[in-house]
């Protein structure tokens, strides 16, 4: 590469210049003092580890978006974090060791192969929140309600909360007794809603026809929450176990709009998103200026096993970096305060009391008179200036 070229970045990775940086931190601290007044503590996790700890419960995709190396030390694989939920869970698991509910939370950048959309970034910024030890759904309902809590301060508009349950699927095709090739087809077929393909896979591959009408009315259950009726009445002669799921997710959407009565619901029974990964509900939310997910969730039992203790968990994160770009809220740089170099000491207290008190005091390095372009780019619209032997703060 030439010289020329040398400030060139790989696609998908940028640099963060001082306005943006100023709107991220100025989010990222909203955000964290938010999660803090919850109950949540925040965790800093490594940025590289032993890759067998990183993609424990994880799904394939997972797996391809994280980066991979030797260890120079011991020979063996490590992995660059594209995802900060297994690290939660391993310091709740392993070094915590508490035995009620832990509220963790974060907010640090992980690295990607590739993005995950378009015009996303290869090293976003997650922020969320985890909850270890409870397995009711008061976790979810907590999660659900702090995640559109996150997005309203982040001053994001015409939010949509879509809930699902992959427990059902995944009920569902154990009871059909599905081989494992076609319960992939049928589950490709799920994810795309491709509903002349499905019904061609449950016709030829399930001989009860009530479990073929479940699933078949599974992939159409989708909309708001008129819909949730309509799958209790489909669902009334399921197996127990999908009779309680479906339950579960009715006293989740409850307890959801009791918290959050303005709150727009809807449902995606046949949306799997993480199906290798997540036991339960699952939840995201949506607005009409973004094309894909602001923000998403769900129930993932049972990952820190591995770990040594197997415990249930729900949880929730964000890309700071596109709540920046979709926020309505003011983030702008402060205005500063220009003050002439020297040691006089007068000049000195003033500096250190306006800075005590939360105003940018910049220090003019030399006996120039600044002009409006310089100005500009220090953002002063003010300065210290000498008047009767006191220094007094003048606007420019």
């Amino acid at each position: 590469m030439t010289s020329a070229k040398r400030w060139l970045l790989p696609d998908g990775v940028e640099e963060i210049l001082p306005d943006e940086a100023h709107r991220l931190e100025s989010l990222r601290r909203q955000m964290l003092d938010l999660y803090k007044s919850w109950g949540y503590q925040l965790v800093i996790t490594p940025m590289i580890e032993f890759l067998d700890s990183l993609l424990v419960g994880s799904s394939q995709d997972l797996d391809l978006h994280t980066f991979k190396i030797t260890d120079q030390l011991s020979g063996r694989m490590m992995g660059i974090r594209a995802d900060i939920t297994p690290q939660a869970a391993r310091i709740d698991a392993h070094c915590l060791n508490h035995e009620g509910p832990v509220r963790l939370c974060y907010a640090d950048s992980v690295l990607h192969t590739k993005p995950r959309g378009i015009m996303t970034s290869r090293v976003p910024i997650r922020v969320g929140a985890e909850l270890f030890g409870h397995a009711g759904v008061e976790c979810d309902i907590e999660l659900i309600c702090l995640m559109h809590e996150t997005l309203r301060r982040a001053e994001l508009s015409d939010l949509t909360i879509v809930l699902g349950h992959v427990g059902i699927f995944r009920t569902l095709v154990h009871e059909a007794k599905l081989a494992p090739d076609t319960e992939r087809d049928l589950f490709d077929a799920m994810q795309r809603k491709a509903y002349d393909e499905i019904d061609a896979v449950l016709s030829a591959k399930v001989e009860d026809e009530k479990l073929s009408g479940m699933l078949r009315k599974l992939s159409r259950l989708s909309g708001d929450e008129s819909i949730l009726p309509e799958a209790v009445a489909a669902f009334a002669d399921a197996p127990d176990s999908v009779k309680k799921e479906m339950q579960d997710l009715v006293a989740i959407a409850e307890g959801v709009k009791r918290r959050i009565p303005k709150v727009e619901l809807c449902f995606d029974l046949c949306e799997l998103r993480g199906y290798a990964y997540h036991t339960g509900i699952v939840f995201a939310a949506y607005t009409p200026n973004y094309g894909r997910a602001v923000a998403k969730g769900g129930r993932y039992d049972h990952i820190g096993e591995v770990f040594g203790r197997s415990r249930p968990a729900s949880g929730f994160d964000s890309d700071l970096k596109t709540l920046a770009k979709l926020t309505r809220g003011s983030y702008n740089r402060p205005n500063t305060i220009l003050a002439p170099a020297g040691d006089d000491d007068a000049l000195l207290k003033v500096v250190s009391a306006l800075r005590e008190a939360g105003e940018v005091v910049i220090t003019n390095l030399t006996d120039e008179t600044l002009d409006s372009g310089k100005l500009a780019e220090l953002n002063c619209d003010r300065q210290l200036v000498l008047r009767s032997g006191q220094w007094e703060v003048e606007t420019i």
